[in-house]
């Protein structure tokens, strides 16, 4: 199997940090971006998008 995270320059941590607060509390790609930095993870909300 390959890996699906290839493409990405984040950790496989993080992608499915984002996506899972993404995913299960009503929040924009704005507010994750927002919460992950508080936590000290810098991402754009763009790179957010893309994932």
């Amino acid at each position: 199997m390959k890996n699906p995270f290839r493409y990405f320059n984040s950790s496989p941590e993080i992608i499915r940090l984002t996506v899972m607060m993404y995913i299960r509390y009503p929040l924009s790609l704005r507010q994750v971006e927002d919460l992950l930095f508080e936590r000290g993870i810098d991402i754009c909300h763009e790179t957010a998008r893309l994932w």
